[in-house]
């Protein structure tokens, strides 16, 4: 009964030093690359497996909800996520040159070849230098849309230093693939803004076309969120220049078939803006590659859909972290 109650007694006092080391608010830090100024954070202790976040088009670290960053960390790994270059709190060495985003989108339509300042390889590279400069030789990587295509190239860029892939409502880029609709192509493209209220309502919007057709967003929730994201960092520039980074990048489907690492594709059924078909196609190019399409889920972490995705998140994640650990084997 005593070795019982000690063992009960232990696993309650684990389970309380995994919340106290999964503090969402450490300071987020920098780390000075060849080209940016990397703002980031590192939730979780360092010698864990660390697991590398990588968010999608003109999001910032703050969007990946704190509840799923502390579930992954409790889960037993360092989590580790950062403002991609152009968004957030990371800077530039030397900015680039500006974005005419109209005239690229009109060559773009017409079969033109897009011109844009850096690429998503060069994206990827700023990940695997993040990596570089906290010391970390290899890692898991999960990415979510525009940052599952950024996860991609890191994979094929470093085959030695992934571990997993995990990759959340993206895509291959293969031509042919369902378009979203003009109207929120529109809301996405739609940057300027000359004030504060202005920009809070359009983000509203783009939210709210985003969501899934099952869930009514409130939209004091949605101004709220704007509000916060807004508030921290506010950069309709780089935004643009992201975009063209994913319209000038070729199909993927030759680097997919040559990736050689245990993946996760994970994908709803309501997404609006890549449809459900582009996870499903981006599955059948990764050998061995597991598909978890989640039914209702469009393309945003909405409070809906938190459980249901960590309920195909985290066992896989999981099951890799323990295939990497010398003692799973014994």
């Amino acid at each position: 009964m005593r070795a019982l109650l000690f063992v009960a007694a232990l696993l309650c006092s684990l389970t309380s030093f995994a919340a106290s080391t999964c503090d969402v608010n450490v300071p987020v830090r920098h780390a000075l690359l060849k080209d940016v100024n990397l703002a980031y954070q590192s939730i979780g202790r360092d010698n864990d497996p660390a697991l590398l976040l990588v968010m999608g088009l003109g999001g910032q670290l703050i969007h990946w909800p704190d509840e799923v960053v502390m579930a992954l960390c409790e889960q037993g790994f360092r989590v580790i996520r950062y403002d991609n270059r152009d968004v957030g709190l990371s800077g530039w060495v030397q900015a680039p040159d500006s974005a005419n985003l109209t005239f690229e989108v009109l060559r773009y339509k017409l079969g033109l070849p897009v011109s844009a300042p850096y690429s998503l390889t060069d994206m990827a590279g700023d990940g695997l230098g993040l990596m570089d400069s906290l010391h970390i030789a290899s890692f898991h990587l999960l990415g979510a849309s525009m940052g599952g295509m950024i996860a991609q190239h890191m994979a094929a860029m470093a085959p030695g230093r992934v571990e997993s892939l995990t990759l959340i409502m993206s895509s291959s880029g293969a031509p042919g693939l369902p378009m979203p609709s003009p109207a929120l192509l529109q809301l996405l493209a739609r940057r300027g803004a000359p004030n504060r209220e202005v920009a809070l309502e359009q983000q509203a919007d783009l939210l709210a076309a985003l969501g899934s057709p099952d869930v009514i967003d409130d939209r004091k929730v949605l101004l709220q969120q704007a509000a916060v994201s807004y508030d921290r960092a506010f950069n309709p520039e780089g935004v643009k220049r992201q975009i063209l980074a994913i319209l000038a990048e070729p199909s993927r489907v030759a680097l997919l078939d040559s990736l050689r690492v245990p993946t996760l594709v994970v994908h709803g059924t309501a997404d609006p803006l890549l449809p459900v078909m582009h996870g499903v196609h981006l599955a059948a190019h990764i050998r061995g590659s597991e598909l978890k399409l989640i039914p209702g889920l469009a393309h945003r972490f909405q409070e809906a859909f938190k459980a249901p995705l960590l309920a195909a998140v985290l066992p896989y994640l999981d099951a890799q972290k323990l295939r990497d650990t010398p003692m799973a084997g014994l």
